[in-house]
């Protein structure tokens, strides 16, 4: 792809992300286009549809995790930066799910990025179990499940401390179940 025509993808990319979140996927396309500086045809050129454009707006956010979060350090901390860093690309997945039907093209498209976050919070799964802090019977899907969990309590009105103090709670609970330290006793009459 020629830089000017790279440039462009991206700059529709970033636009259809910050309108995504500010106006839903409803937001006219034409919106996007001007937003990015450019025509309707471009759009089209370099996405399908609609739902191909969000898609490449997550796709973007996973090469920016893969190439930022450093999985060197402990599993509840790099979970922890998972989800802070993927706060606002979570919020986006949400509001797709519930305003944009998906074709099954770009339902494949969208399992696609989900087999590529697995594949990069799979070393770090492989190294919790390794390491004892993850129960053997926990795999890749636990984690992300328990990362969407935790997401799913983050807000855009929060301020970053909120954030913060959100997934450091979330995450120690969180851990005390995923390492299997938490009590089995049950309290009585329950």
């Amino acid at each position: 792809m020629r830089r000017d025509a790279r440039e462009r993808r991206e700059a529709l990319i970033r636009a259809a992300a910050d309108c995504f979140a500010e106006k839903g996927y409803t937001v006219p396309l034409e919106e996007i286009c001007a937003r990015a500086g450019v025509g309707r045809g471009t759009l089209y050129r370099n996405f399908r549809d609609r739902a191909a454009l969000a898609l490449a707006v997550f796709e973007q956010d996973i090469d920016t995790l893969k190439a930022t979060i450093d999985m060197s350090r402990p599993i509840d901390e790099v979970v922890g930066d998972i989800v802070r860093s993927g706060a606002k690309a979570s919020a986006l997945f949400t509001r797709m799910a519930i305003e944009l039907p998906l074709s099954r093209e770009n339902l494949d498209d969208f399992h696609h990025l989900g087999e590529r976050m697995a594949a990069i919070i799979q070393p770090l799964v492989d190294r919790g179990h390794a390491d004892g802090v993850l129960r053997p019977d926990l795999g890749v899907i636990d984690i992300l499940l328990s990362m969407r969990m935790i997401s799913g309590l983050l807000l855009p009105q929060m301020s970053e401390a909120e954030i913060r103090e959100k997934i450091d709670r979330s995450m120690a609970l969180l851990m005390r179940g995923l390492s299997g330290t938490c009590g089995t006793s049950r309290p009585a009459g329950g």
